[in-house]
């Protein structure tokens, strides 16, 4: 049997990151020449994919990631050497970056549809990503949602009594956590794992906990939004590795999976949901399509349109007040946790492997066309 077409792959997120690993597990059934890429220098990535570009006789460049330097390089690929390109992107640019920077949301707004409609195919970490993107011009697209990345074979029961002990929490303590980069977002004055803060600070209950796994540039602010409920009901061990994370969840309850619903959250599924769901934790989240769309066994979805509203975190502390542990262990009898066909790793290597073969093949023969 023939090799595949050797393609050209990169990651925006840089070299050795989760969504380096995603995109070469993606398109491991093709011959790939993997181009390395440094996030923190960003430009001189840039001079080196050209090079690559500009010497490369491949068929097809595949970007994991809607970098700029990156989208620009694909961009300037496709004038100057006529090279097509496919890119993969888990979250709406324009609206991600307007959440942070309001005037810079129309101009990566603008980047997102020249992206897609210069590209010869998108790959979405969600279908409503893909269908956004068919929009924008994008030719045609599939949807690859993601899986757990790292260590998951942990025995629960173990691991539960371990992570407790570790971070200073009974057994008999029902845990609210997440896990997540605590990125501080100054327009809207949160960050994940504030929405689980406020509520418990505003609940009476004693036997509640919450846990935010996490760094990031927020994690301060939290620590002062605990105040002195930090190491008593509040806790916040920082950053894990990949490999701990399942850990991490096994001394959970319920994890929260704060989405806005707006053209931010409500096109995600975020990388968690896999974990959350392969953990067997019932979830508590927004109105956002996801929650309706996918088997998520055991799901609050609370009114509010974001995390960091008063309504969501009203409804957040009335369910922290009302769950008991009867409840949960109740749940857990009858319901059967599987793992989604959405999140089977295998299910969508073949997915994208059959998208990029006939996207190769209808190349070729245009090519032969002409």
């Amino acid at each position: 049997m023939d090799l595949a077409p050797e393609i050209l792959v990169f990651s925006t997120k840089g070299t050795g990151s989760n969504e380096e690993d995603r995109i070469r597990e993606l398109t491991k059934n093709f011959r790939t020449d993997l181009i390395p890429f440094d996030k923190q220098k960003k430009w001189k990535s840039f001079r080196g994919l050209m090079a690559r570009f500009a010497g490369s006789r491949r068929k097809l460049i595949v970007m994991e990631g809607t970098g700029i330097a990156g989208g620009i390089a694909c961009l300037l690929a496709r004038i100057l050497y006529g090279h097509r390109f496919v890119f993969s992107s888990g979250d709406a640019v324009g609206p991600f970056v307007g959440a942070h920077y309001r005037l810079l949301g129309f101009v990566f707004g603008w980047y997102e549809r020249l992206l897609c409609k210069t590209s010869s195919g998108f790959i979405g970490w969600t279908p409503y990503l893909v269908g956004r993107a068919l929009t924008f011009g994008a030719p045609c697209g599939v949807t690859a949602a993601g899986w757990v990345i790292g260590k998951c074979d942990t025995d629960t029961a173990q691991s539960r009594s371990l992570i407790r002990r570790k971070w200073g929490i009974s057994d008999e303590k029902i845990v609210f956590g997440l896990v997540g980069a605590t990125i501080w977002n100054h327009r809207r004055q949160y960050c994940y794992g504030l929405e689980l803060i406020n509520a418990i600070r505003a609940s009476r209950r004693s036997d509640i906990a919450v846990v935010v796994i996490g760094d990031g540039s927020g994690l301060e602010k939290l620590h002062h939004a605990a105040g002195d409920e930090l190491g008593r009901r509040v806790f916040l061990p920082g950053r894990v590795s990949l490999d701990e994370v399942m850990e991490c969840l096994s001394g959970m309850d319920i994890a929260s999976l704060p989405q806005s619903t707006d053209a931010v959250g409500a096109f995600r599924y975020t990388t968690k949901v896999s974990e959350y769901r392969k953990a067997n934790l019932p979830i508590v989240t927004t109105r956002i399509p996801m929650a309706y769309d996918l088997n998520l066994g055991k799901c609050w979805r609370l009114p509010g349109t974001s995390p960091w509203d008063p309504v969501f975190v009203r409804s957040l502390t009335d369910l922290m007040e009302s769950i008991n542990r009867d409840q949960l262990e109740e749940w857990k009898t009858r319901y059967d946790a599987c793992e989604d066909d959405v999140f089977r790793r295998e299910d969508q290597v073949r997915r994208v492997t059959a998208f990029l073969s006939e996207l190769l093949e209808s190349l070729d023969f245009q090519r032969k066309s002409h």
